[in-house]
């Protein structure tokens, strides 16, 4: 592999998402009412009912606005992998990822410069919503904001490999959108995003389990230390495993030699 045909092939896969996602008005637009309306609703609604005691990475008793923010930011990140994968099951058929896997560039390159380009797309958004939280008095640390980065990078990689995973098992662009909701829902909901694992673990110890063996829990508190200027280092290495795992069989999928199609039997 050429590093200047291979960087070139970064470069454009990078361009053309950005553009893509520049022209989508809606879909960025709905990026930031969705964790907005949970912000804005949900949170003020059960602040009184889910106190929060002192727990890491925070110092004092925290409003559950300054609880629900990482896990709010897990959840653009996790919609932005669904969504960037449902556009992959299209353009695999029909579109420019057909003529993508064709290039004379390995596989797992051009498959991983897309997953790079759909994380680097979401972070921006990220951002502006981490600011407009500052209306909620969610004030963490200025230096927070350059800290937490390497976690939203590392988060959205993770994430958005899921969903890559899950687009080479599935070719039909309606079956994928039913998958979307039967996966993002469960992992979003069994998870700390929206409850501490303690909590949890009072209610129902085997879903404070469930909680803590699923990687979007790990994301989430990866991103919660770092936003705080601490470090998870269990949580930066399950992060760093799930990414490696799901990008692997994202690769075999899609590879048409090895993968699930190869070995399905004839129409």
């Amino acid at each position: 592999m050429k590093m200047r045909y291979a960087m070139r092939a970064l470069a454009g896969i990078l361009r053309r998402e950005m553009l893509r996602f520049i022209g989508q008005q809606g879909r960025f637009a709905a990026a930031i009412v969705r964790p907005l309306v949970w912000l804005g609703i949900f949170a003020v609604g059960f602040r009184s009912v889910l106190g929060l005691s002192i727990i890491p990475p925070y110092e004092t008793y925290i409003l559950y606005e300054v609880y629900i923010v990482p896990g709010l930011v897990g959840m653009m990140l996790l919609f932005h992998g669904m969504q960037n994968s449902l556009s992959m099951v299209y353009d695999r058929e029909m579109g420019s990822m057909r003529v993508l896997l064709t290039a004379p560039l390995p596989r797992w390159w051009l498959l991983g410069a897309r997953l790079l380009a759909n994380t680097v797309t979401v972070l921006p958004i990220v951002y502006v919503f981490l600011l407009l939280a500052r209306f909620w008095d969610v004030r963490p640390p200025a230096f927070g904001y350059g800290a937490v980065l390497p976690a939203l990078i590392l988060s959205g990689l993770m994430l958005g490999a899921f969903g890559l995973a899950l687009s080479s098992f599935i070719r039909q662009l309606e079956n994928f959108a039913g998958v979307m909701n039967f996966v993002i829902f469960p992992m979003f909901f069994a998870s700390t995003a929206l409850y501490p694992l303690w909590r949890l673990d009072e209610v129902s110890p085997t879903l404070a389990a469930i909680a803590w063996a699923n990687p979007f829990s790990h994301a989430v508190e990866l991103i919660r230390f770092a936003l705080y200027l601490q470090f998870e280092p269990m949580a930066f290495a399950i992060c760093a495993l799930a990414s490696a795992v799901f990008f692997g069989f994202a690769v075999w999928g899609y590879d048409p030699g090895q993968g699930f199609w190869a070995r399905r039997a004839p129409e």
